[in-house]
């Protein structure tokens, strides 16, 4: 499988880029500091003016000296933004990386890929779909109560600007979805039924529900009686007067214009210039060139694969009747359905309690931040996916969080929690975020960025760990790990095939529905988030392919002295990297290793 990484010629070049520094993982002193130098003064710089254009970026990496302030996405703002980029794009081409250190170099490649991204949405307009099939900038709002630092009354008042600063922010996103309106950069309407949860859930008749009141409830000791008194005052008309002002406007245009005149097309392909767009997105999401029919292929030949295990446990518990049989059987049965959602949660709970204890076999480096389990809030969890890993701000007093939705409980089914708390919960997606949020070592605009092959191959491949730690070991839930494996290859099926080789939403659901144990509500959600978030979907699956090749090389060349707790380090150590980064790191390894 080592041809996913190197097919075409520019990651031929990046990979032997890496590689050619390779010696210095284990011979150090070649190469000069001036180039890294001038590397770093350049991200450097680029980092302070991200967090100076998105103060809400900034309070999420524990930069607090804007928290009164919104993004501004006037139009002006977004034009100044693409100059910059342009022209730190050709400062690094300007650079000489040849003479750049093994670490330079693995800074320039995640760097440059980084503004090539931020250009590529202003190259093809993507800022003009600013939500998907579940989620916005509207419901990212949501999430401010949880995300800001409010323990002063200078906390709160900052809090209180920007409840105020609300309805504007809106504003400024309807222009910008207009203008998609006007161009055809719109998302599908198919995906929009039942969207309006996003924004209904925010108009409140009493203040006191909204998720926004929930710093007023209760103040901190460092503010004052008296100042409690203002603040709330402040507080209920903010949310009276801008926060839920902000929500009319945004639901009077999604119903009145946006639903109306969102394009009836699903493909990617079908947006101005989307085949060129749609290819951008898969480049960007698997950090691998690899076309959308190549990556079919490789779908499909991975849903071969799993379907023949599948098969096999299906006559291992003594199942009598087909595939499709078997299907119906898992979503109708009572006995794979919790019956309360604190039934649900404590499952989960369970379930990562377990884990919890088998980390130390499994890693030398686990993170000092600790996790929590909470329902997926109301105002997403009706088009939401069965469950998410939600990191904190950084430096706040919240803990990570793994969201389980308890909607609709027909719909959650257990045989497939213990893959779903791997992936979300630990080793996946807190271990792995928490783990980069502490390399203190790296640069910011590494430690803090997400790349999604990275993270999300990590989850699948954490889902895949729990055979070694003792996990699936009842039948069913095997079969929900591998319906979990067979649901990411058949996103490699289902993303491209909708996107670019003209397969219908219906197409999608059938194959998910027939090839998945997910509930028929899953593969509804789930078909219309690939829908509204072209390219997203192929991460999982390449990255984890990835990963597990890796390990089989590294398992192969090392034999008796491979250690898996050294790998996962290796893995880790550098935070999100593209795929390529990642093969050159581990063959590094392997080398220094003496494999």
């Amino acid at each position: 499988m080592s041809r996913l990484l190197v097919s075409r010629p520019p990651r031929l070049r990046l990979l032997a880029f890496l590689m050619a520094g390779a010696c210095l993982a284990v011979w150090p002193g070649c190469g000069t500091a001036d180039p890294d130098a001038a590397l770093r003064d350049l991200y450097e710089a680029a980092w302070r003016f991200r967090l100076e254009e998105d103060p809400l970026l900034a309070t999420s990496v524990g930069v607090h000296t804007h928290n009164d302030r919104l993004p501004s996405m006037a139009p002006e703002d977004l034009a100044r933004r693409e100059a910059y980029w342009q022209d730190v794009l050709a400062r690094l081409d300007a650079l000489d990386v040849d003479a750049l250190s093994r670490t330079g170099r693995i800074h320039y490649a995640i760097f440059r890929d980084q503004v090539e991204d931020a250009l590529a949405q202003y190259r093809f307009g993507a800022y003009r779909i600013p939500l998907n099939a579940d989620s916005g900038f509207h419901t990212a709002f949501a999430r401010l109560p949880a995300q800001v630092p409010l323990a002063t009354v200078a906390d709160y008042d900052a809090y209180l600007a920007r409840l105020r600063a609300f309805p504007a922010y809106v504003d400024q996103h309807i222009a910008l979805m207009r203008e998609g309106l006007a161009t055809g950069m719109t998302l599908p309407r198919v995906v929009l039924d039942g969207i309006d949860v996003t924004w209904t859930t925010h108009l409140v008749d009493d203040v006191e529900e909204s998720v926004f009141w929930a710093p007023f409830a209760a103040f901190p000791a460092a503010v004052p009686p008296s100042e409690q008194v203002r603040l709330r005052a402040e507080g209920r008309a903010a949310i009276e007067e801008a926060v839920q002002e902000g929500y009319r406007r945004f639901g009077r245009f999604m119903t009145d214009e946006y639903i109306p005149g969102a394009r009836p097309t699903i493909a990617a392909a079908d947006l101005p210039d989307g085949r060129a767009y749609y290819e951008q997105r898969v480049r960007h999401f698997t950090t691998l060139d690899l076309t959308p029919e190549e990556i079919h292929r490789i779908g499909l030949a991975e849903v071969a694969r799993i379907r023949a295990e599948m098969e096999a446990v299906i006559e291992q518990v003594g199942f009598e009747g087909d595939f499709a049989a078997f299907l119906r059987f898992l979503r109708t049965d009572p006995r794979f359905y919790a019956e309360t959602p604190e039934a649900l949660l404590k499952e989960a709970a369970y379930i990562a309690k377990r884990m919890d204890g088998r980390l130390p076999a499994l890693f030398r480096t686990l993170p000092r931040l600790p996790y929590g389990i909470a329902p997926v809030p109301d105002h997403l969890a009706p088009k939401y996916t069965g469950g998410r890993y939600v990191g904190p701000a950084w430096g706040s007093t919240e803990p990570g969080y793994y969201w389980v939705n308890t909607y609709d409980l027909p719909s959650r089914p257990l045989y497939t929690l213990e893959a779903l708390t791997l992936h979300e919960a630990v080793p996946g997606h807190h271990l792995q975020i928490a783990l980069s949020r502490e390399l203190e070592d790296l640069p910011d605009f590494r430690r803090f960025s997400y790349i999604s092959a990275f993270g999300e191959g990590w989850g699948l491949y954490a889902e895949w760990l729990g055979l070694e730690a003792g996990f699936y070991t009842d039948p069913y839930s095997n079969f929900g790990r591998l319906t979990y494996e067979m649901w990411r290859a058949c996103r490699l099926v289902v993303d491209t095939g909708m996107h670019a080789l003209g397969w219908t939403r219906a197409q999608a659901m059938d194959f998910l529905a027939s090839n998945t144990a997910l509930s028929l509500h899953e593969v509804r959600t789930e078909t219309d988030r690939y829908i509204s978030w072209p390219g997203q979907a192929l991460a999982y699956k390449m990255g984890e392919i990835t990963i597990r090749r890796l390990r089989r090389e590294a398992e192969d060349a090392l034999g008796e002295r491979f250690d898996v707790r050294a790998f996962h380090d290796v893995v880790l150590r550098n935070g999100s990297v593209p795929l390529p980064v990642l093969e050159a790191e581990v063959r590094a390894y392997i080398a220094a290793a003496g494999g």
